[in-house]
């Protein structure tokens, strides 16, 4: 029997065993999200429920257990990844047609039948998806018990909560005290004429308080809540990770500081006819039943989370910083790979734990800022495909390496991807690399009018693989944290399916710009930059914006067939790589900024390179 036999008949038990249980309990069906009571996208081990019983990794997706099946409900970004890791697991992949939407509901809609009951865990689902829930049950007849956690009884080995301290953010790096921040947050809640603000996303209540954490994986994070009042804030967190100068310090701004699993009493004490705020996709099911009766509720993104999508000048001029140090780490990477591959024996693995350990080195770095994407080949048509153990493979000199990754800086977050040659490139190869690339060209060269939506930018990113008949299937951008966490809203660019929809591209925004090309089993392309929104120019057609692409690396040109590229698209790529060498060379040795500058050198019309 081999390693994946085994694993799979792992699953096959836990799957058993969670139905047994739901046999006891008389549930019909079982509802288990990917998600944590915060309903974050990254979560704590003690929180990664489908990981451990179904095997699959990726970070998004559903499962529904019913007596005679059992799917996991998940976007194209992991279709390969989850069939081959449900592969005689028990459960089967379900291909959602339309990302981040409540299809497995839809579903289980469908299915129900009068007199059925669904279970889910009140404290892993938002309160959005748990009105179409009870719809959806109730209008089969069936009921919904919001009170089923049937993991706990069964996952014996479950790793603990984290326990991490926490430890204040210098307003070096904020650009703006806690006070400052509690006094901007106040001013709207008066306007808003709220007398609390319930904060539920702990990366809200991290920006809030200048505090940041070691609780979650790539994240620096505290798992905690907070409710903001006219004068006070509650602050719910074990109060062995407070150490004592950090208590001290929000005792000073009017934070006062409760047991994390407090927050339901409190809310559920809250005066009456007081107007309590919140954001329904980030409050849990359990947190919004507790609420008291007679409070009224307003939904809405939280005012943190709107006024953090716009960095400061602070943050901004940091950022700017940091990228030039993460430029340098990626050009010694990639000239690393380029003279190692073939001469020393370099994996996946080996390649992504050589880059994790180089920003690691850096000075002000806290260590990567996701699981770092290291595929080669095939692998790189896989999204989010990370390498393990079991999938691990060599390189060498021949096809592409894609790298997607990045950094937890003191002074920003960074994410970056690159593609490179490693051998022989053939005209098919690089016409569809530069399709993609003229994407990510075409969004970083866009002015529009303010007021425009990131769903509104989409079709720039795509329209050179489309007017081709080629599209891929994720979105084209994600906002970025600021020492915060890698996907941060409510800004996004595309489809509409994620993010908020009536959210505008604002000046000081830091958005991802990264389409894509992907053919199975082959290869993939991706070329992924950060973009600051910034002001552009007012005329007499209203005021209009841009974006600042930056991001410090060379894009490799042996990939780009410049006969594709129009004058404008080649312009922004030399200009580009101008900028890059010349920020990034001082900081070089000589062998180096020799090699940049090959790499960086203009391009003219009709380039195009066949061999390394």
């Amino acid at each position: 029997m081999t390693i994946r036999d085994m694993t799979a008949n792992i699953h096959v038990r836990r799957l058993a065993e969670v139905r047994a249980l739901m046999k006891r309990k008389r549930l019909d069906a079982l509802i288990i999200p990917s998600s944590d009571p915060h309903l974050g996208e990254y979560v704590p081990d003690h929180w990664r429920i489908i990981r451990w019983l179904t095997g699959f990794t990726g970070s998004a997706g559903n499962v529904v257990i019913t007596r005679t099946f059992a799917g996991l409900w998940t976007d194209s970004r992991y279709f390969i990844q989850a069939e081959e890791q449900l592969a005689g697991s028990g459960f089967e992949l379900v291909r959602l047609k339309i990302p981040h939407t409540p299809e497995h509901i839809d579903w289980l809609k469908e299915k129900a039948r009068k007199g059925w009951k669904a279970g889910v865990d009140g404290r892993l689902i938002s309160a959005g998806n748990m009105r179409l829930l009870e719809s959806a049950m109730k209008s089969a007849g069936a009921g919904l018990n919001l009170k089923a956690d049937l993991i706990t009884p069964v996952w014996k080995d479950r790793p603990s909560l984290p326990a991490g301290e926490a430890f204040e953010l210098d307003v070096k790096y904020a650009g703006l005290t806690r006070k400052d921040k509690l006094e901007k947050v106040r001013e709207v809640m008066a306007g808003m004429k709220t007398d609390y603000q319930l904060l539920t996303a702990t990366d809200d209540v991290m920006w809030l308080l200048n505090l940041r954490g070691s609780d979650v994986k790539y994240c620096p994070l505290l798992l905690s809540f907070a409710i903001v009042s006219r004068d006070q804030v509650i602050f719910f967190a074990d109060e062995e990770k407070i150490p004592r100068q950090v208590k001290a310090s929000l005792d000073a701004d009017g934070v006062v500081l409760l047991p994390y699993n407090t927050v339901s009493s409190v809310l559920s004490h809250l005066e009456e006819g007081s107007v309590l705020m919140l954001s329904p996709s980030t409050t849990s099911a359990a947190l919004y039943r507790s609420v008291a009766r007679k409070v009224k509720i307003t939904e809405d993104l939280s005012i943190p989370t709107r006024m953090k999508s716009v960095k400061n000048d602070t943050e901004l001029k940091n950022l700017r910083k940091v990228m030039v140090h993460d430029g340098v780490v990626l050009t010694r990477f990639f000239h690393w790979l380029e003279t190692a591959v073939g001469k020393e024996e370099i994996t996946e693995l080996s390649a992504a734990a050589k880059i994790d350990g180089m920003r690691a080195a850096q000075a002000g770095c806290t260590g990567p800022s996701f699981s770092t994407i290291a595929a080669y080949n095939g692998h790189a048509a896989l999204p989010h495909y990370v390498p393990e153990k079991a999938t691990d493979v060599g390189l060498d000199r021949r096809g592409i390496f894609l790298l997607d990754s990045g950094g937890q800086y003191y002074g920003g977050t960074t994410d970056i991807t690159r593609t490179v040659a490693l051998g022989k490139t053939d005209a098919a190869m690089r016409r569809e690399f530069t399709l993609a690339l003229r994407g990510t060209i075409d969004l970083a060269m866009a002015r529009f009018p303010r007021g425009t939506k990131g769903y509104q930018l989409d079709i720039l990113a795509r329209k050179p693989l489309w007017d081709n008949y080629l599209n891929y299937g994720h979105g084209t951008g994600h906002g970025v944290g600021s020492f915060l966490n890698v996907h941060e809203g409510p800004q996004t660019i595309g489809s509409g399916a994620t993010g908020d929809m009536k959210t505008s591209m604002e000046p000081g925004m830091v958005t991802s710009d990264e389409p894509a090309f992907y053919r199975p089993g082959l290869y993939g392309f991706r070329t992924e930059n950060l973009l600051v929104c910034r002001e552009d120019r007012e005329t007499e057609f209203g005021s209009f914006l841009s974006f600042e692409t930056v991001t410090l690396c060379y894009i490799d040109s042996d990939l780009i067939d410049t006969s594709l590229l129009d004058d404008n698209e080649l312009d922004w790529l030399n200009g580009y790589h101008e900028r890059v060498y010349s920020l990034l060379s001082p900081h070089l040795e000589p062998e180096l900024q020799i090699w940049l500058r090959d790499k960086t050198k203009p391009l003219a019309r009709g380039t195009k390179k066949s061999s390394k």
